[in-house]
């Protein structure tokens, strides 16, 4: 009975605490939301009375076209959350991890270099790749917009004009027709008036068999590498001994004794001119 009791208080003393910061974390969370509220309710009532504020426009001209302040922020907003998927989707950064993660696996050191190390060089690389896109979305689409020729709607249909183009250029056939099958449209008579829901999977398919034909061709020698250092051992009786143990000094000599660093992304680079 008196272990019970003592059960009890303990659980009174912790649990009570948390409901009643918990109950005010809830009120607090309520006053906020109130207090939006009420602000909507003033603005609105303070546009039907004839409010007259400053409305800044970005690319807009005189006719007021574009898109005010509050959609332009929150366009941003969206475009830096996605930010990191379309680094991933629409340029060579995927062909470059891949084969670098392979490269990494071949060589048998594990975690070395280190993944901020090949993220950090695939991505100076892409920047590298596709700088010659950036530049004509820079001049068809940014500068435009800027000076207030064109609307933000019309600056991004320009802007996806070269991104498309460079997908298209490493996107084969067989991947543009699967998806061109999977959503039931018929295939268009120019490759450029493809929807970007069909180019941007069906490049990224592309780039995975090729990330991965390179790692495998990159496998081929380290692979054999290990096969003679494990035949040797076996030979000799040394069963005990890990072959990675041996393997990886000559592997890494090899590697560097090639510049192995430079052929590779070398051949990366190269691959998208």
């Amino acid at each position: 009975m008196t272990g019970s009791v003592f059960s009890q208080k303990i659980c009174t003393r912790i649990l009570f605490p948390r409901r009643r910061f918990l109950i005010r974390v809830a009120v607090f969370i309520l006053l906020i939301v109130a207090a939006i509220l009420l602000a909507s309710v003033h603005s609105v009532q303070a546009a039907d009375k004839g409010f007259s504020g400053v409305e800044i426009r970005f690319g807009g001209g005189t006719n007021k076209e574009g898109l005010s302040t509050p959609i332009q922020i929150m366009l941003l907003l969206t475009i830096l959350s996605v930010i990191p998927a379309i680094l991933v989707s629409v340029t060579s950064f995927t062909r470059l991890i891949i084969v670098s993660h392979f490269l990494r696996q071949a060589l048998g050191t594990q975690t070395m270099p280190p993944n901020q190390v090949l993220i950090g060089l695939a991505l100076f690389l892409t920047y590298f790749i596709m700088q010659p896109v950036g530049d004509q979305i820079n001049q068809q689409a940014i500068q435009p917009m800027l000076s207030g020729k064109i609307t933000e709607m019309q600056a991004l249909d320009q802007a996806s004009i070269p991104l498309r183009q460079f997908m298209l250029r490493y996107t084969r056939e067989k991947d543009l027709a699967l998806f061109l099958n999977i959503a039931k449209q018929p295939k268009p008579q120019n490759r450029r008036d493809l929807p970007m829901r069909i180019v941007i999977p069906s490049f990224m398919i592309s780039e995975l068999k090729t990330a991965f034909q390179i790692g495998f061709i990159l496998y081929v020698p380290f692979m054999v590498i290990d096969m003679v250092v494990a035949s040797i051992l076996l030979s000799l009786g040394m069963l005990q001994l890990p072959p990675v143990m041996i393997s990886t000094p000559f592997k890494i000599l090899l590697f560097v004794m090639v510049d192995g660093w430079n052929l590779v992304i070398g051949s990366l680079v190269k691959s998208f001119y």
